[in-house]
C-alpha cells in the first residue's frame, strides 16, 4: 500500500499529522522516481500482540524480541505514531530527505521506521536510539 490508500485502515489511521508530512515527502520523492510503500503503519492492539508473540517466538524471549517488536499499550504502530517505510531506497530517500519533512529515523536498527518529528524541519533529526530498548518512551 501507498501513504495514499485512505481505505486501508494501516494508513488512515495513522496521525493526520505524520501522515500528512509522509505524503508530503512521497509527492517530491516520486518527482525523483521513489515510490514509498507503508510496510506497516497503524496496528490493532490484537495485530501488535500477535507480532510480539511471534517475536518472541524467534529470538526466544520477551527482551530479544523488545529490540523488534513493542508490547501493545507502548507501540506507536497501535497509536498511529509511527510507520514503517519500504523498499530500502525510499527508507534511504527518507534518511537523507526526511528532516525536512519533519520525519525521523528512530533506532539504528530499523532504518523502516519513522516518526513525526516537527522540531526536526529547523533543527534536524535527533540522535537515533540503538533500538527500541533504549527508547524509554518503550519502558514499562
Amino acid at each position: 500500500m501507498t501513504v495514499f490508500d485512505n481505505g486501508v485502515p494501516a494508513v488512515a489511521k495513522l496521525d493526520p499529522a505524520l501522515l500528512g508530512a509522509l505524503r508530503r515527502a512521497a509527492t517530491d520523492a516520486k518527482d525523483g522516481g521513489v515510490e514509498f510503500v507503508v510496510n506497516s503503519g497503524w496496528r490493532s492492539p490484537k495485530y501488535q500482540e500477535e507480532l510480539l508473540r511471534e517475536a518472541v517466538s524467534k529470538y526466544g524471549s520477551e527482551k530479544a524480541a523488545a529490540r523488534w517488536v513493542a508490547i501493545a499499550d507502548k507501540s506507536l504502530h497501535v497509536s498511529g505514531d509511527a510507520v514503517d517505510i519500504g523498499p530500502s531506497g525510499a527508507a534511504a530517500w527518507l534518511s537523507k530527505h526526511g528532516a525536512k519533512y519533519g520525519l525521523c529515523q528512530i533506532y539504528g536498527n530499523e532504518p523502516w521506521h519513522y516518526e513525526l518529528r516537527p522540531e526536526a524541519i529547523d533543527d534536524g533529526c535527533p540522535p537515533k536510539y540503538a533500538d527500541p530498548t533504549k527508547d524509554p518512551r518503550m519502558r514499562r
